[in-house]
């Protein structure tokens, strides 16, 4: 038996895929590829799957993982082309690494934000002042006995470093957050509470995930 991750692209309409839908639609193409899998033991088998760190519903990603293990002679290659086969369009293997570090690991993820508004130069100013603020108070959901409630955090210990610029038509968002086990910040969150804090209505967003890091800023594979 051996061990491979699967490092795999998340885009288009896929973004929309809830983490418990990507875990089924993996395991049917799995399935559907051949790969020989290990199976658990007991009562209800299942194959062995371990994603490293789930993604927000609606944010693009250029590096998501999964560790499976096989039990059959199968090259890299040929994992990768078998699965590209047949997953859905928007979710893509590539590559498929034999020697990879564990997810307790992740500490940091690149993001890239896009935005577009009616005046982008405007926007941008006020992002920028969000951003730099000494403290940012998100919204959060929280329950309070038997109701739900929001509590307002400060995000602003979660953000390790951030560019703005304007690029054509839109306003590009290049950011750091927190994203280990200690601490981890949701990045629809942030967009959220920057929206909320300019006081701007947006045209257009997109946020992509496109690294993860280790606290040496070392990029997580």
């Amino acid at each position: 038996m051996r061990e491979v991750r699967l490092i795999f692209s998340k885009t288009d309409r896929c973004k929309y895929i809830s983490h418990l839908d990507i875990n089924r639609c993996m395991a049917r193409a799995l399935s559907r590829a051949d790969i020989p899998l290990w199976f658990t033991e007991g009562f209800n088998p299942h194959p062995y799957m371990s994603f490293s760190l789930p993604l927000s519903l609606g944010v693009e990603s250029l590096c998501e993982s999964v560790d499976i293990r096989l039990v059959g002679d199968i090259s890299n290659d040929e994992i990768k082309e078998r699965m590209n086969n047949m997953l859905p369009t928007g979710i893509r293997i590539r590559e498929v690494l034999n020697d990879f570090r564990v997810a307790s690991e992740i500490a940091f993820s690149d993001y890239v934000y896009k935005f577009e508004f009616a005046d982008n130069e405007a926007a941008l100013d006020k992002i920028k002042a969000v951003l730099d603020s000494p403290e940012i108070l998100a919204e959060k959901k929280a329950k309070k006995g038997k109701r739900r409630v929001l509590v307002e955090t400060n995000i602003k210990p979660f953000i390790d470093k951030y560019s703005l610029s304007i690029r054509g038509e839109e306003i590009v968002l290049n950011i750091r957050l927190a994203a280990g086990i200690e601490k981890n910040l949701n990045p629809a969150l942030l967009f959220d509470t920057i929206i909320r804090l300019i006081e701007t209505d947006f045209e257009w967003r997109s946020i992509s995930r496109i690294k993860l890091l280790d606290k040496g800023y070392n990029e997580f594979k």
